[in-house]
Protein backbone atom coordinates (compact mmCIF):
# COMPACT_ATOMS: atom_id res chain seq x y z
CA UNK A 1 0.00 0.00 0.00
CA UNK A 2 1.15 3.54 -0.60
CA UNK A 3 0.57 6.89 0.77
CA UNK A 4 -1.09 9.93 -0.80
CA UNK A 5 2.49 11.55 -0.09
CA UNK A 6 4.03 9.15 -2.96
CA UNK A 7 1.90 10.87 -5.77
CA UNK A 8 2.81 12.77 -8.18
CA UNK A 9 2.03 13.82 -12.12
CA UNK A 10 1.45 10.53 -14.13
CA UNK A 11 0.65 8.38 -11.05
CA UNK A 12 -1.65 5.45 -11.74
CA UNK A 13 -4.24 5.09 -8.91
CA UNK A 14 -6.73 1.79 -8.83
CA UNK A 15 -9.47 3.75 -7.02
CA UNK A 16 -12.78 1.08 -6.09
CA UNK A 17 -11.32 -1.17 -9.03
CA UNK A 18 -11.08 1.91 -11.42
CA UNK A 19 -7.89 3.68 -13.17
CA UNK A 20 -7.45 6.75 -12.74
CA UNK A 21 -4.58 8.80 -13.90
CA UNK A 22 -3.19 11.80 -11.25
CA UNK A 23 -3.22 14.95 -13.99
CA UNK A 24 -2.29 17.67 -11.09
CA UNK A 25 -1.46 17.02 -7.54
CA UNK A 26 -1.32 20.10 -4.46
CA UNK A 27 0.31 19.02 -1.53
CA UNK A 28 -1.44 21.06 1.39
CA UNK A 29 -0.45 21.33 5.24
CA UNK A 30 -2.75 23.31 6.77
CA UNK A 31 -2.33 25.40 10.21
CA UNK A 32 -4.78 22.71 12.19
CA UNK A 33 -5.35 19.35 11.49
CA UNK A 34 -3.50 16.46 9.34
CA UNK A 35 -2.42 17.54 6.35
CA UNK A 36 -3.78 16.07 2.68
CA UNK A 37 -2.80 16.06 -1.34
CA UNK A 38 -5.78 17.90 -3.37
CA UNK A 39 -5.59 15.98 -6.32
CA UNK A 40 -7.02 15.95 -9.88
CA UNK A 41 -7.55 12.66 -11.21
CA UNK A 42 -8.54 11.47 -14.94
CA UNK A 43 -10.30 7.90 -14.78
CA UNK A 44 -8.60 5.82 -17.40
CA UNK A 45 -12.38 4.47 -19.02
CA UNK A 46 -14.49 7.03 -19.03
CA UNK A 47 -12.58 10.15 -19.37
CA UNK A 48 -14.47 11.79 -16.90
CA UNK A 49 -12.02 14.07 -14.65
CA UNK A 50 -12.59 14.17 -10.74
CA UNK A 51 -11.31 16.41 -7.81
CA UNK A 52 -10.26 15.12 -4.75
CA UNK A 53 -8.34 15.82 -1.62
CA UNK A 54 -6.66 12.34 -0.02
CA UNK A 55 -5.27 12.20 3.84
CA UNK A 56 -2.13 11.68 4.52
CA UNK A 57 -2.86 8.84 6.81
CA UNK A 58 -5.39 7.14 3.46
CA UNK A 59 -3.99 4.18 1.64
CA UNK A 60 -3.79 3.93 -2.14
CA UNK A 61 -3.09 0.81 -4.48
CA UNK A 62 -0.48 2.33 -7.21
CA UNK A 63 -1.27 0.16 -10.28
CA UNK A 64 2.01 -0.88 -11.91
CA UNK A 65 2.90 1.18 -15.30
CA UNK A 66 5.70 1.04 -17.68
CA UNK A 67 7.78 4.28 -19.00
CA UNK A 68 8.40 3.92 -23.04
CA UNK A 69 10.65 6.03 -24.22
CA UNK A 70 8.88 7.91 -27.74
CA UNK A 71 9.12 10.33 -30.61
CA UNK A 72 6.33 12.52 -30.72
CA UNK A 73 5.41 12.34 -34.39
CA UNK A 74 2.38 14.22 -35.24
CA UNK A 75 -1.36 15.03 -34.27
CA UNK A 76 -4.65 14.88 -36.16
CA UNK A 77 -6.69 17.31 -34.15
CA UNK A 78 -7.64 15.05 -31.11
CA UNK A 79 -4.66 12.30 -31.41
CA UNK A 80 -1.34 12.91 -30.60
CA UNK A 81 0.83 9.57 -32.00
CA UNK A 82 4.60 9.01 -30.78
CA UNK A 83 6.86 5.98 -32.00
CA UNK A 84 9.12 3.77 -29.99
CA UNK A 85 12.68 4.44 -31.92
CA UNK A 86 13.31 1.12 -31.10
CA UNK A 87 10.44 -1.39 -32.25
CA UNK A 88 8.79 1.89 -34.51
CA UNK A 89 5.80 0.45 -33.03
CA UNK A 90 3.16 3.90 -32.94
CA UNK A 91 0.59 4.51 -30.24
CA UNK A 92 -1.82 7.70 -30.01
CA UNK A 93 -3.19 9.67 -27.04
CA UNK A 94 -6.12 11.46 -27.26
CA UNK A 95 -5.99 14.98 -26.93
CA UNK A 96 -7.79 15.06 -23.50
CA UNK A 97 -5.45 12.92 -21.96
CA UNK A 98 -2.42 15.25 -22.37
CA UNK A 99 -4.07 18.90 -22.37
CA UNK A 100 -1.02 20.25 -19.92
CA UNK A 101 1.35 18.94 -22.22
CA UNK A 102 0.01 19.79 -25.55
CA UNK A 103 1.72 23.61 -25.50
CA UNK A 104 5.38 22.18 -25.04
CA UNK A 105 4.66 19.53 -27.98
CA UNK A 106 6.68 19.57 -30.71
CA UNK A 107 7.90 17.28 -34.11
CA UNK A 108 10.76 14.89 -33.06
CA UNK A 109 10.35 15.77 -29.17
CA UNK A 110 11.65 12.44 -27.47
CA UNK A 111 8.80 11.82 -24.42
CA UNK A 112 8.06 8.75 -21.77
CA UNK A 113 5.02 7.50 -22.19
CA UNK A 114 2.66 5.91 -19.76
CA UNK A 115 2.00 2.61 -20.50
CA UNK A 116 -0.50 -0.12 -18.75
CA UNK A 117 -1.72 -3.17 -20.39
CA UNK A 118 -0.50 -2.25 -23.75
CA UNK A 119 -2.44 1.06 -23.49
CA UNK A 120 -0.89 4.49 -23.33
CA UNK A 121 -2.33 6.26 -20.75
CA UNK A 122 -0.29 9.81 -20.94
CA UNK A 123 2.93 11.03 -20.86
CA UNK A 124 5.97 12.52 -19.17
CA UNK A 125 7.41 15.76 -20.73
CA UNK A 126 11.18 16.25 -20.34
CA UNK A 127 12.12 18.60 -17.69
CA UNK A 128 13.86 21.39 -19.88
CA UNK A 129 12.62 21.48 -23.61
CA UNK A 130 14.76 23.42 -25.72
CA UNK A 131 12.97 25.96 -28.34
CA UNK A 132 14.10 28.38 -31.06
CA UNK A 133 12.75 31.82 -30.43
CA UNK A 134 10.97 32.75 -33.84
CA UNK A 135 9.72 36.46 -32.65
CA UNK A 136 10.18 38.47 -29.45
CA UNK A 137 10.13 42.06 -29.33
CA UNK A 138 13.71 44.17 -30.12
CA UNK A 139 15.33 45.46 -26.66
CA UNK A 140 14.86 48.82 -26.18
CA UNK A 141 18.24 51.24 -24.57
CA UNK A 142 16.35 51.80 -20.89
CA UNK A 143 13.68 49.02 -20.52
CA UNK A 144 16.52 47.33 -17.55
CA UNK A 145 16.40 50.86 -15.57
CA UNK A 146 12.13 51.01 -15.49
CA UNK A 147 12.79 47.55 -13.69
CA UNK A 148 11.06 46.20 -17.03
CA UNK A 149 13.17 43.04 -17.27
CA UNK A 150 10.92 40.44 -19.16
CA UNK A 151 9.58 40.55 -22.37
CA UNK A 152 6.88 37.76 -25.08
CA UNK A 153 8.74 35.85 -27.28
CA UNK A 154 7.66 32.93 -29.24
CA UNK A 155 8.72 29.93 -29.74
CA UNK A 156 9.33 27.61 -32.77
CA UNK A 157 5.86 25.58 -31.74
CA UNK A 158 3.99 28.72 -30.79
CA UNK A 159 4.85 28.55 -27.52
CA UNK A 160 4.95 32.18 -25.60
CA UNK A 161 6.62 32.53 -22.70
CA UNK A 162 8.37 35.88 -20.70
CA UNK A 163 12.21 36.36 -21.81
CA UNK A 164 14.72 38.16 -20.81
CA UNK A 165 15.75 41.24 -22.48
CA UNK A 166 18.85 39.94 -24.15
CA UNK A 167 17.14 37.23 -25.90
CA UNK A 168 16.40 37.83 -29.66
CA UNK A 169 14.82 36.16 -32.73
CA UNK A 170 16.86 33.59 -33.60
CA UNK A 171 18.13 32.38 -30.27
CA UNK A 172 17.82 29.17 -28.67
CA UNK A 173 16.76 29.10 -25.31
CA UNK A 174 15.63 26.17 -22.58
CA UNK A 175 11.92 26.35 -21.04
CA UNK A 176 10.86 24.59 -18.11
CA UNK A 177 7.97 22.59 -18.75
CA UNK A 178 6.54 22.15 -14.86
CA UNK A 179 6.38 26.22 -15.11
CA UNK A 180 5.94 27.24 -18.41
CA UNK A 181 9.04 29.57 -17.77
CA UNK A 182 12.42 30.52 -19.62
CA UNK A 183 15.46 28.68 -18.10
CA UNK A 184 18.37 29.30 -20.03
CA UNK A 185 19.98 30.63 -23.16
CA UNK A 186 21.81 27.77 -25.06
CA UNK A 187 25.22 28.81 -26.47
CA UNK A 188 26.10 27.48 -29.52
Amino acid sequence: MASPNDIKKGTVVNRNGELMVVIDFQRVSPGKGSSFVRTKMKSVSSGKVKEENLKSSENLTFEDVQYKKMQYLYNDGNLYTFMDTQTYEQVSIAAADIESEIPYMKEGLEVKVVMHDGNALTLELPQKIQYTVTYSEPAVKGDTASGNVLKDAEMDNGLKVRVPVFINTGDEILVNTESGSYTERVTK
